[in-house]
């Protein structure tokens, strides 16, 4: 997330791939996971574009705003390959904008994670010409602290106290020189005076976002901000940056439990696919980066053909492409990046991984499932609701209301990311007195009885209707529409997808689930996570 919000707040890794169901999670463990937001204050703009789309409530028949919505999307690509999707809502005299940068943790290079989150920070520190007083003076002087950096690890290596002493010194002296030339956060203000609201950005595994909304009437400074902001970034004040992210994984993980644990339980999970690895990065990695690192993995990823653009609200879409035209013709064309290509073998046998910390009990258990483009797709999403989606759901009222085994039993489908096979992921924060093994057993039980008993059409009902308001809930603003019609296009290769998956869900029947449930939930495919007080 950008450094423009620093009241920040985490969401689950399941990244946002409405109308997917968005877990209701416990708290402590949604400050750990996944990507980060920034909210922008409530303003009357905020709730203008929050309520401009209208869509029905979960009563009404949803298929004529369906639709409605098909018949108002406009797509294009530019010569240069980057999309975008358009689509009119006159409801309101607001646009929402998101630009999807088809990069994640999962993209990063080995020895170099944290890299695409960190490039999220900096994208947020201007141009050439905006953010600065005098790039031309100021350009030397952010090559001399690259230089003076390098020099000061050689020297620590080499183990030359006085030497480090005086290069530290130097190197404090250019930084303040560089700080004079710097208009803090001149983007944000630019923003802010046109009446934008919500500037901010988040990193997942799977992508990077930015996204921010402003009057319909500030269509074209919106084209030349942010065309501007990836033509010419200017990466300054890297090492203050730095050192922001490294104080933000301590506040994440390394002081906390449970983000201790989220992290080595996804490194025994997934053997050999990065999503093994954490958004934030590894300490020594995040470190280790250099601002050179980090112009070379944007040149790499955020080709044009790398990047997808949505335009929701009060639009031309013929003036929409004008100005893209315009305005992002400028970025030349370059080679695809390269993709991932590792792929996590089957699980053969059981994994476990204990941790002994200062923190209450905690238990952790996953199995493999396959990525958002399965056809099997909506089935594991109803599992996923049948056991772990609210009040209502198998765990809460078995663990928590029947048994009182946890204060809290949960789960999600997504885990750490979907573009790629994932993980089931079911948690739970075991109650005074009792015991993770007891939870360990009182969990397996409800997944067996998917195994072994069939889905009641009542309960199978209820799960389809909650999938269908959440559904209506994501696309009930302007941004929630651009979000989720970005998330399908890039991942399954179409946003028409994020409309079809009324249809699967509806056709998911108690056999379906049942057979998915006898193929996935089998001990070889079992991640165990037990969080255990040092005592």
């Amino acid at each position: 997330m950008s450094q423009l919000d620093r009241s920040r707040v985490s969401f689950s890794p399941l990244t946002s791939c409405l109308p997917l169901k968005r877990a209701i999670v416990l708290p402590v463990l949604l400050l750990i996971l996944g990507l980060s937001w920034g909210f922008a204050p409530a303003s009357a703009l905020a709730r203008t574009a929050a309520e401009s789309i209208s869509p029905p409530t979960p009563a009404q028949s949803i298929q004529p705003y369906l639709d409605r919505v098909v018949r108002e999307v406009t797509e294009f690509r530019l010569t240069n390959g980057m999309k975008f999707i358009v689509l009119e809502r006159h409801q309101a005299p607001v646009i929402s904008f998101l630009t999807y940068a088809n990069v994640g943790g999962a993209d990063e290079p080995d020895g170099k994670t944290g890299v695409a989150h960190f490039l999220e920070h900096l994208a947020f520190k201007g141009t050439t010409r905006i953010g600065t007083t005098d790039y031309k003076a100021e350009a030397p002087l952010l090559d001399r602290l690259d230089q003076l950096s390098e020099q000061i690890q050689a020297a620590t290596r080499q183990g030359q106290k006085a030497t480090v002493d005086r290069l530290q010194a130097e190197f404090a002296r250019v930084e303040a020189d560089a700080e004079k030339l710097v208009k803090q956060n001149e983007i944000g203000r630019i923003v802010e005076q046109a009446g934008g609201v919500g500037l901010n950005a988040n990193t997942s595994t799977d992508a990077t976002r930015y996204f921010y909304s402003f009057p319909s009437n500030k269509l074209e400074l919106w084209m030349s901000l942010e065309s501007e902001r990836f033509l010419e970034p200017v990466f300054r004040e890297f090492y203050k940056e730095k050192d922001v992210i490294l104080e933000e994984r301590r506040l994440r993980t390394d002081n906390s439990p449970i983000g201790q644990m989220i992290e080595a339980f996804s490194e025994v999970a997934f053997k050999v696919h990065p999503y093994h690895r954490p958004v934030i990065g590894y300490n020594k990695d995040i470190q280790g980066l250099t601002r050179k690192d980090v112009q070379e993995f944007y040149a790499t990823h955020y080709a044009p053909n790398n990047l997808t653009i949505a335009v929701v609200g009060d639009v031309n879409p013929t003036v929409v492409k004008q100005l893209a035209q315009t305005y992002f013709g400028r970025y030349k064309a370059k080679a695809a990046p390269p993709e991932v290509v590792a792929t996590e073998p089957a699980q053969t046998a059981p994994r476990e991984v204990t941790l002994k910390l200062k923190t209450q009990p905690w238990y952790l258990e996953g199995y493999h499932r396959p990525a958002l483009n399965h056809p099997d797709n909506a089935i594991y999403d109803m599992i996923g609701s049948i056991l772990s989606d609210g009040r209502t759901s198998r765990l809460y009222k078995s663990l928590v209301e029947k048994q009182q085994l946890a204060l809290g039993a949960q789960g999600f489908s997504g885990f750490p990311g979907n573009k790629f096979p994932n993980l089931l992921l079911f948690y739970a924060l075991t109650a005074p007195g009792h015991t993770v093994d007891e939870l360990a057993t009182a969990l397996r039980a409800e997944i067996d009885r998917l195994k072994t008993e069939p889905v009641s059409a009542q309960e199978l009902d209820r799960v389809k209707i909650q999938a269908r308001a959440e559904l209506l809930r994501s696309l009930d603003s302007n941004m929630g529409l651009a979000e989720a019609l970005l998330e399908y296009e890039v991942k399954t290769g179409s946003w028409r997808n994020l409309f079809k998956q009324l249809d699967d869900i509806a056709a998911v029947t108690a056999g379906d689930i049942q057979r998915v449930a006898q193929a996935t939930f089998v001990p070889q495919n079992r991640t165990i996570g037990k969080l255990m007080p040092e005592d």
